[in-house]
C-alpha cells in the first residue's frame, strides 16, 4: 500500500504543479497543507496496522505462567528464542517447536522460563496436551510428541542450577546411601531445620536398618534436572515422623558435583514381564528369538534410556529382554540390555538399558517422567 502511495505523492513540486489560482489565500493554503498532512498520517498508520496484524485483529490472551505476550514482547522473544536455539545446539524441528511451546503459551521473557525448570515444564505441559489432542493423524502426533520431548531434553541438559547446601535440596528426593554391603533409596523428608530428615532406611523384605548414632556416610543424589550430586554426612539420630521413624543426618555445605544423566529419570513401581531374547544367525541372516519363558519384576525407576527393575531371579550382565509394562493404560514395550546386577538382600535389581523403543513407547515414557500425563 505504500509503495502506490508513493506513486500518488510528487518527490518535487512546485505551484504551477498544482494550478493554483494567484488568488488564493495564504489561509487556504495553510488549511489544505493541514488536509493532506492528516491524509498522509492516516494511511501510514493504517499501513502500519496492517503490517502488524496482518489486516486482522489478533484475539487478546489472558496469558500464563510465564508472562503474557503479544506486543513488544512477543515480537521481540522471536529473536531471543532463535539465539537461544542457535547457543543450545536445537536442529531446525526442534527450533520450531520451541517456537510453537513459547508462541503457543504466550511467553515473553523465554530466558526467564529457559532457566526455571518448573516454569518450563508447564510451558511445554500444555503444549503436549495440544499436540496430543489435535486431530492430526496419530502417526503425525506421536512424531511432533516426540520433537516436543527431544526439545525438552536438550534444555534440561542446557538447564544449569548450583547447589551449594543440603538446605536446598527438594523434599522427595530420592538419597542412596551405600552402607556396609547394601545400597539403600531413601526419600527425603524435608531439609528444612537444623538436619536433614529422611524415611529410615528398610531392607527390601521392609524391616528397618538401624544405622547407629555417629555414623559417617555417603550420599549420591540426582535432582530433577538430572545433575548428580555427593556430600559426606553423619547420622544424628532417629524421630518420628506422623507416626512413621525416620533417620536425621547432619547438614552439608561441601556439595560435589558429580555427573548428568543423560534422561531425566523417575521413581516409580511399576509392575513388568520380561521375556530373554536370543539372538540368531548372523550378518544380515541375524535374528532375534523371544523365548516363550516369562519373569516378572517392579521396575523402581525409569527414563527414556532404560530402568532399574527388582525382580527374585539372579540374572546375566549382558543378557537381553524384551521388557513389557502398562502405562496410562497404554502398554510399553521395549528390547533391554542388563548392564549391571546387583544383590539386594532376598531379590536383585538389574540395571537396563533400551535398545530399541517404538516411537510411540518412548512419547509415553516420556510423559510419564516429565509427568505430562497428570492434570
Amino acid at each position: 500500500m505504500t509503495a502506490n502511495f508513493l506513486k500518488l505523492i510528487p518527490l518535487q513540486v512546485s505551484a504551477t504543479d498544482f494550478n493554483m489560482d494567484s488568488n488564493v489565500s495564504v489561509t487556504d493554503i495553510i488549511i489544505g497543507a493541514v488536509v493532506v498532512a492528516i491524509i498522509i498520517a492516516g494511511l501510514a498508520i493504517l499501513n502500519s496496522s496492517s503490517k502488524k496484524g496482518g489486516g486482522v485483529p489478533r484475539k487478546k490472551s489472558s496469558g500464563s505462567g510465564g508472562g503474557g505476550g503479544g506486543g513488544r514482547g512477543g515480537f521481540f522473544s522471536a529473536f531471543t528464542v532463535s539465539r537461544i536455539a542457535r547457543n543450545i545446539g536445537l536442529n531446525h524441528e526442534q527450533t520450531r517447536m520451541l517456537d510453537f511451546v513459547f508462541k503457543n503459551d504466550q511467553v515473553a521473557e523465554p530466558e526467564k522460563s529457559i532457566n526455571t525448570p518448573a516454569l518450563l515444564d508447564r510451558h511445554f505441559k500444555r503444549s503436549y496436551i495440544l499436540i496430543k489432542n489435535g486431530k492430526e493423524s496419530p502417526n503425525e502426533i506421536q512424531r511432533k510428541l516426540a520433537i516436543l520431548f527431544s526439545t525438552r531434553n536438550v534444555l534440561e541438559n542446557t538447564v544449569f542450577g548450583g547447589l551449594t547446601s543440603t538446605q536446598q535440596i527438594k523434599d522427595d528426593t530420592v538419597f542412596t546411601i551405600n552402607y556396609g554391603r547394601d545400597k539403600i533409596n531413601i526419600n527425603l523428608l524435608s531439609a528444612k531445620g537444623d538436619h536433614l530428615l529422611l524415611e529410615a532406611p528398610k531392607t527390601v523384605l521392609g524391616s528397618q536398618v538401624k544405622i547407629p548414632k555417629g555414623t559417617k556416610l555417603n550420599i549420591m543424589f540426582f535432582t530433577k534436572n538430572n545433575k548428580g550430586f555427593s556430600f559426606e554426612t553423619r547420622v544424628l539420630g532417629y524421630a518420628t515422623r506422623d507416626g512413621h521413624p525416620a533417620l536425621q543426618l547432619a547438614h552439608s555445605n561441601q556439595l560435589r558435583f558429580l555427573s548428568q544423566r543423560r534422561y531425566r529419570r523417575r521413581q516409580a513401581t511399576i509392575a513388568c514381564t520380561m521375556n530373554l531374547v536370543y539372538v540368531e544367525g548372523s550378518g544380515k541372516k541375524q535374528r532375534l528369538i523371544v523365548d516363550k519363558r516369562r519373569f516378572t519384576g517392579n521396575i523402581t525407576d525409569i527414563s527414556v534410556g532404560g530402568c532399574s527393575i527388582k525382580m527374585m531371579s539372579p540374572v546375566q550382565v549382558g543378557a537381553r529382554f524384551k521388557i513389557e509394562f502398562t502405562q496410562d493404560n497404554q502398554t510399553v514395550a521395549a528390547l533391554g540390555q542388563v548392564l549391571r546386577s546387583n544383590r539386594t538382600g532376598m531379590g536383585t535389581v538389574i540395571h537396563v538399558r533400551f535398545l530399541r523403543v517404538s516411537q510411540k513407547s518412548m512419547n509415553i515414557v516420556n510423559s510419564f517422567v516429565y509427568e505430562y500425563g497428570r492434570e
